[in-house]
């Protein structure tokens, strides 16, 4: 295939501005697919990104398109995520592209993900062709939009294409500013192989199935080749491309997008980012890559039933092959047994991961309290990362602790401004910044990472009625007032509800804590105590009291004194129950309290 007919580009944006739909127009124009067997999201083909209508994987497809002046293009499309936390996604896939649309949906303008997309993509040095979407809705303002485009981004006009991927306006006009502005793939076909992994998945009939951007020369079926990284030797058994369903091919040429597939099932063996090359002929330079991302919140995986530990483990290995930002290691704990210490990009991202592994892979889980990273530094001058509460030194020989802080920015209305100041400052944010966006302000936060994780999306949202969206990057760690908080059953510590907190929130934590277990663990046959602790101090307490049984109930008439020796006996069996026996905390209790 000629070099100059091949177009690789990626469609980015904010969260529901019409990527997928965008792309689904594009299969639908080109009769990649026919309207027969054409659904909503096509290339999200996960369940779960179905039914929350949001893409969580990259997808790659080839699609064939005649120009205006009669000549045949290949174009190789990534559909990409939009959500924060799945940036590395949008990152892998514009490695592998010389271009990217920008869509804004045109109702909600220009928006946090839309900018922090646009400086990926400028980091990568791609052509970036704007595509205003949605411009079929009655009454919108597409001035208002154009200009915000201009302000922000510093656009011309006539770079700006109008288009709606619902109904199919301005589709051909996306494809021919595609034709004009993206350049095509250079590289020589001549050379000795390099191509890039940009993403991979796992097949339970042909191993692992690897998704290769080709930079220099060509991939065939029966090639030798050598992983740069990893110094593994493979023999290529199959080459193919997604048009959209994998498609066998005979070869990939210099600048094409594909896959192959070398009878690999060891996960480890291959890696994301990766350089692959002819093992006769290798490549003298290996490809940059991919930045390692550092997780930003981390939990326990556990298996209800301790003997699925090794189903879990291989599962936790085949799910790291297509999402390699998601890390663990094997730990144990008192109270469930054998798991994995797994780290992630947020809270979204550890939802996704947790319903993969048990939809997927048929898994019942346990996860403990998320936690974010806090690093510690020893009065030896030591510097210790920690990423759970059991790996906490001696109290004695901790200096201080430091927590991880982001750098926010918050895109809101005017009118919601003291709002949005209001709760950044609740959640400890220190405020660096404030900048006019065309109508709305961009306003900028160090926050600790603790207090963004959980709810301050869902916050801002309601803050500004829907308007505001954030976007964070990791800044680094500040010294801060660190308390490890406990929960004691029967004074036995629990340590999978053990976490540590900012000293100003340990008590309200422990209250809410201790709350809700009271209110989640059933009556035993002995009274229960269930009890917060920071620091060594009981800060919040709770009793839940024993089940009553009627031992005086066959007892009619005659003397008190009989009841009361039934009474005294009951009461001395409680106490040697309550010493010896184990309270049953239902699964229940802690999805409640990763709900807190």
């Amino acid at each position: 295939m000629d070099k100059n007919h091949i177009r690789n580009f990626s469609i980015i944006a904010h969260i529901d501005h019409g990527k997928s739909t965008l792309a689904d127009r594009f299969l639908l124009e080109t009769g990649a697919i026919d309207e027969r067997n054409f659904h909503n999201q096509l290339l999200d083909d996960m369940d779960l990104e179905q039914e929350r209508g949001i893409t969580i994987k990259a997808s790659a497809v080839k699609i064939n398109y005649r120009a205006k002046d009669g000549q045949d293009y290949v174009m190789n499309l990534i559909d990409t995520p939009g959500h924060v936390d799945f940036t590395y996604e949008v990152e892998k896939s514009l490695k592998a592209c010389e271009g990217a649309l920008l869509v804004v949906d045109v109702t909600q303008g220009v928006e946090s993900q839309t900018v922090a997309n646009y400086f990926l993509a400028i980091d990568n040095n791609l052509e970036i062709i704007p595509v205003l979407n949605k411009i079929d809705i009655a009454n919108i303002d597409i001035d208002h939009a154009k200009l915000q485009l201009m302000e922000v981004f510093n656009f011309e006009e006539e770079d700006i294409v109008l288009a709606s991927a619902k109904q199919g306006i301005g589709i051909k006009d996306v494809f021919e500013r595609i034709i004009q502005k993206i350049p095509p793939p250079d590289g020589d076909d001549k050379a000795s192989l390099k191509a890039l992994i940009f993403d991979m998945k796992y097949d339970i009939y042909k191993g692992i199935i690897i998704y290769v951007r080709v930079m220099e020369g060509e991939i065939k079926s029966g090639l030798p080749i050598r992983m740069m990284n990893t110094g593994k030797e493979f023999t290529i058994e199959e080459v193919g491309v997604f048009a959209p369903q994998a498609t066998q091919v005979k070869g990939l040429g210099c600048g094409e997008v594909g896959y192959i597939t070398c009878n690999v099932h060891e996960p480890r063996e291959v890696k994301v980012g990766d350089t692959v090359t002819e093992t006769g002929r290798p490549t003298a330079e290996p490809l940059p890559g991919y930045r390692q991302l550092k997780p930003l919140v981390f939990c326990g995986v556990y298996p209800v039933n301790a003997k699925d530990f090794t189903e879990l483990r291989e599962a936790i290995d085949k799910l790291r092959l297509n999402d390699p930002s998601f890390i663990s290691e094997p730990e144990s704990s008192q109270s469930f047994g054998y798991g994995f210490r797994c780290g992630f990009l947020g809270l979204l991202h550890m939802e996704i991961v947790q319903e993969r592994l048990e939809r997927e892979y048929n898994l019942n889980l346990i996860l403990t309290t998320p936690n974010v990273g806090y690093r510690i530094v020893t009065k030896d001058g030591k510097s210790l990362d920690i990423e759970s509460p059991t790996q906490l030194p001696d109290a004695t020989a901790i200096l201080r602790f430091e927590e991880p802080y982001v750098t926010m920015s918050i895109l809101s209305p005017v009118s919601a401004m003291d709002s949005v100041m209001a709760l950044a400052k609740e959640k400890r944010g220190v405020y660096q910044k404030s900048e006019y966006v065309s109508d709305r302000m961009r306003i900028i936060f160090d926050m600790p990472l603790s207090e963004v994780i959980v709810d301050f999306n869902d916050l801002i949202k309601s803050a500004t009625r829907g308007y505001g969206s954030i976007d964070y990057e990791f800044k680094g760690y500040v010294p801060a007032q660190i308390a490890k908080l406990d929960i004691l059953i029967n004074d036995k510590v629990c340590d999978a509800f053990s976490c540590l907190v900012h000293k100003e929130r340990a008590y309200d934590k422990g209250s809410a804590l201790v709350t809700k277990l009271k209110d989640l663990i059933p009556q035993q046959l002995f009274e229960v105590r269930v009890q917060a602790s920071a620091d060594g101090r009981i800060i919040s307490s709770a009793k839940i009291k024993s089940a009553g049984k009627n031992v005086t109930a066959k007892c009619y008439g005659g003397d008190i004194t009989r009841k009361r020796k039934l009474w005294e006996k009951q009461k001395e069996g409680k106490k040697k129950l309550k010493q010896i026996g184990n309270v049953e905390i239902p699964q229940e209790a802690f999805l409640a309290v990763l709900k807190l």
